[in-house]
This record gives structure tokens, sequence and C-alpha cells, in this order.
């Protein structure tokens, strides 16, 4: 049995991975904004589920929860970075407060929670950190910088924690799901105001994102890969999720390699 600890878990992958680890025996601290969210869960596996309110941007509010978790469980054996939300906004549309809350969910809301786990996990002598990352954390698109910075920046901290807690038995794992049949681009989702100037490229923007999500993978599916994950006994560093990222991270890489490659007498230049 594992003792779980998972933010945004009201919807999404969230709840499908709550739920997954539920069914099969598991305990989980379950954390949402709003924990009614979560009652249906609660009524059907009783004390197995530990419904926590938490807005994740609160550093002392995720301190105090993952220390809540692990009082009651007595051990986190895997703590899951979800919580998050897409905006939407060509990067001169972006406000500094739009920024600074993307940054302030997706970035430092997963940077807290880990901080609160590692103690715990470190003297426990191990556990895993799931970073729900995104193909947009290791390429990019118009219209959706603010989050890809976000992304981008959970990726970078991630690989660095991955090899400083590797001694200590703690596995770090980044899920880079491409498009899922979750609401990150509806409901949850956050728009910046619009300027006329990008009508047309938005436009064009927006049909290649449809091109890029045409089969959207399904969340309750993605549950059996977590536990897959989670049961390894040497876990990857990076996953992606659906079939789409690959061929997205194939082409991009190689457009990297060729262009530096075409550069390099530049960067020999440089070295003086």
């Amino acid at each position: 049995m594992k003792n779980w600890f998972i933010t945004g878990a009201s919807r999404g992958f969230g709840r499908e991975w709550t739920i997954a680890a539920l069914e099969r025996g598991d305990r989980v601290a379950a954390t949402a904004r709003d924990t009614s969210t979560l009652d249906d869960l609660a009524e059907t596996y009783g004390d197995a589920l530990l419904p926590i309110e938490l807005d994740v941007t609160d550093r002392a509010a995720d301190v105090a929860a993952v220390q809540q978790a692990h009082d009651a469980f007595g051990r986190l054996d895997v703590v899951v970075n979800n919580a998050g939300y897409g905006h939407f906004g060509m990067v001169e549309e972006l406000s500094e407060d739009e920024v600074r809350a993307q940054m302030e969910t997706n970035f430092f809301g997963a940077l807290w929670v880990t901080q609160a786990a590692l103690p715990l996990m470190r003297e426990q002598g191990g556990g895993h950190v799931l970073q729900v990352s995104s193909i947009g954390g290791i390429s990019a698109f118009p219209l959706v910088g603010a989050y890809h910075a976000s992304k981008w920046a959970l990726e970078a901290f991630s690989q660095s924690l991955a090899q400083e807690v590797a001694d200590f038995g703690i596995h770090v794992t980044l899920i880079e799901p491409g498009g899922f049949s979750t609401d990150w681009a509806g409901p949850s989702a956050k728009h910046s105001e619009e300027l006329a100037a990008y009508a047309d490229f938005r436009e064009k923007a927006m049909e290649q994102r449809k091109q890029r999500t045409a089969t959207p993978g399904d969340p309750q599916a993605s549950a059996a890969a977590v536990l897959r994950l989670v049961d390894a006994e040497d876990p990857p560093l990076r996953c992606f999720f659906g079939t789409a990222p690959l061929g997205i991270a194939e082409k991009d890489y190689e457009s990297r390699l060729a262009t530096w490659r075409e550069w390099q007498g530049v960067a020999e230049l440089a070295q003086g």
C-alpha cells in the first residue's frame, strides 16, 4: 500500500489518479481549493481519502498540508504536483498580474509542495515526486508563452532535483502529456485581452492547436500509466503521456541540433 499526496484532485488528471490509487487500496491526501468536489469520493472510500483544502500558491499552507498528510498516514510515498492551469495570450498581450499568477500556480506551487515533502522523504529513506509538466515543458507554441515558461521552469528545477536527491532514494518523474480530454483549455483556462494586431495570426495559431489536439488522450486511461510509473523500481526522469508528444519532440530536437551545428562556427568564434 502506498500513501499519496495529490494536488489539484478535484478534476482532470488529479481526480482520475486519486480514484485509481484508492481503487487498488492505497491512501490519498487529495487537495483542492474546494473540497466539496471530493465529497463523493469521501463517501465511497472513507478514511482512505484525506481531503485537504489548499491553494498551492500559499507556501505556508503547502507546508501545513503536506505535514497534515504525513501525520495522518505516517509516511508519504508519492507526491503528485498536478495543480495548474493554462493561460492563453500572445506574449505582448500578457499583463504582469497574469504572468505572475501563472508562475505562482504552475511553478511556485509545485516548488513549495516539493520542498515541503523532501525532508519527510529523506527521513523515511525514499519516495517519488511526480511533476505534471507537458509536451509544452520541452517545446513551445504560439499563444501560450506564459504557460510554457511555467512548465519549462518546472522541468529545470526538477531535473536538478533528481540529481540532488537520488542518493536519498527519492525519485523524480516529469510527466509530459500531450492533448487530453481535460478542461485545461476550457473552464479552468485564463485569457488575456486580445490585441487586434494579432487577429490573423491568432486564427492560424488556434487552427494549428486544433490539429495537434485532434485526437485527445483519455484522462481515465492515464491512471494505468501513473500506476506503472509509481510501481517501477527505477522510474524515468521524463515520461510522455499520449501518442503525439514523441513526434513533436523528435521534430523539435532535430531542428535544434541542426541549428546548433550550422552555427557551431560562431560558437567557436565566441570561445576565443
